[in-house]
């Protein structure tokens, strides 16, 4: 099975930026608020976890044949982000407070999206193999000088840097504030930036719906499940110690296809229910992780979450086509350190499979109800791991802005939610199902989780 994964390494680089200007992208066009106005957000929109930014970086390789090259990047960019900022002009305005601690959208003047300009006297082909994120490649985000963690507050709800490189190819490092949108929102916007870039006017393919009244609390609210996913669990364990208190590194791992079919094979043991591949792969590699820190004590109660997209889920009624805010809800499984350790693959997938399954429209409708009672004010990582899965996503699909699909799509640095995995795609033309599998350990523990997750 080890001849199935490769552990990828990333290069050791100091990338120098020069930001050469800064300026704020309206909507080019009328939208349909006013100074003043507000939108609602949901509760899913406004959960804790989803009170941040995301950042991901796109690069573009120097194009071959010069027809592309001959495109001012700069200006097509901006004037298709204006464009495309009419249909979805709540991206121009800013958080604020409304009432009981619940965020909403505001407008005013001075707003819009942040579009900076940057350069850099290296080359794309400087950075090495662009295949795996790299820590190293955070100066192709924007931060304001005096932004501290988290802040969401009074920042633009889209910042773009724009960062381009001595050979003629750039970079364009995004963040977008996850209220707005979450994962397959995000990808919606995106390509109707694109497309709009690429074709010289304004293309949104589906229509983009705001509609996040359909997420509104029940009245009154009522909890009717239990939210494993946001109690808060004292960490007596030594997780906190081992994860928390030391500096992490950032591993990732090209997972082929037949090592997923193996886990998966392995995975469905004796189980009647077919298990899918992200299951049995969760479920490795939270076993994997658990063992390989040597989480003590054994019987110290271990959660593992993850999204679980609601589009298709939702019937009655359904989620029109085009919305592109939040609509996931977080599945948890939990276990002891020892059932994990010492019990099989298929037990643990079998707990993942059963978190799954209990999402359901009411389990949605009883998070929102939760969030409206309970209103959550700190991430609860106690004992927790978090899976994140971005191989569904089109991401090198939608980003064509008219000079190719990138060669790299994806985030830069895990290492700042050190109890989080993802899951990748790897590359434009990966269509065997190959994927990154990248985790944050300590140092101490790699070896441990590489033979772990190699051999099982």
């Amino acid at each position: 099975m080890a001849l199935w994964v490769e552990d990828i390494e990333f290069p050791k680089l100091s990338i120098p930026i020069t930001i050469d200007h800064a300026e704020r992208v309206m909507p080019k066009g009328q939208i349909p608020v006013t100074y003043a106005d507000t939108l609602y957000l949901s509760n899913l929109d406004d959960m804790i976890g989803c009170r941040a930014f995301t950042p991901t970086v796109y690069f573009y390789r120097p194009d071959s044949s010069g027809s592309a090259s001959k495109r001012p990047v700069m200006e097509t960019l901006k004037d298709a982000l204006a464009t495309v900022l009419v249909p979805y002009y709540p991206l121009s305005g800013r958080l604020c407070d409304a009432k009981n601690g619940k965020l909403e959208v505001s407008f005013g003047p001075g707003q819009g999206a942040l579009v900076v300009e940057a350069h850099t006297t290296m080359a794309i082909a400087d950075l090495g193999d662009l295949a795996v994120p790299n820590p190293a490649w955070l100066p192709l985000i924007y931060h304001f000088p005096d932004e501290g963690p988290y802040k969401i507050m009074d920042m633009p709800l889209l910042i773009a840097q724009v960062t381009k490189f001595c050979c003629g190819g750039f970079s364009l490092g995004l963040r977008i504030c996850h209220c707005l949108c979450d994962g397959l929102g995000a990808m919606q916007f995106i390509h109707a930036w694109a497309a709009t870039a690429k074709v010289g006017s304004l293309v949104t393919c589906p229509k983009p719906r705001w509609d996040r009244e359909f997420f509104r609390p029940r009245n009154p609210p009522r909890i009717t499940q239990r939210h494993l996913e946001f109690m808060s669990i004292e960490d007596t364990s030594s997780l906190t110690r081992s994860l928390l208190q030391v500096k992490t590194v950032q591993k990732c791992y090209k997972v082929r296809r037949e090592f997923q079919d193996q886990i998966r094979a392995l995975a469905q043991g004796k189980n009647i229910t077919p298990f899918s591949c992200f299951e049995a792969m969760t479920a490795h590699v939270w076993r994997c992780w658990v063992k390989a820190l040597d989480i003590k004590p054994v019987d110290f109660e271990m959660r593992l979450s993850f999204a679980v997209n609601m589009r298709q889920i939702l019937k009655d009624p359904p989620l029109q086509d085009g919305f592109y805010g939040n609509a996931f809800c977080i599945a948890c499984a939990k276990s002891t350190v020892q059932a994990l350790v010492e019990g099989s693959l298929s037990d643990t997938a079998r707990l993942v499979h059963e978190a799954k399954v209990r999402v359901t429209e009411d389990y949605l409708r009883s998070t929102i109800d939760y969030i409206e009672i309970s209103r959550p004010k700190r991430l609860e990582f106690g004992g927790k791991l978090a899976v994140t899965q971005w191989t569904r996503f089109s991401m090198y699909e939608s980003a064509d802005f008219g000079w190719g699909n990138p060669a790299y799509v994806g985030p830069i640095d895990l290492t700042i939610t050190p109890q989080v995995s993802l899951f990748l795609p790897v590359g434009e033309f990966s269509s065997d199902r190959t994927m990154l599998v990248c985790i944050c350990l300590p140092e101490s523990a790699t070896r441990k989780f590489k033979e772990f997750f190699y051999f099982n």
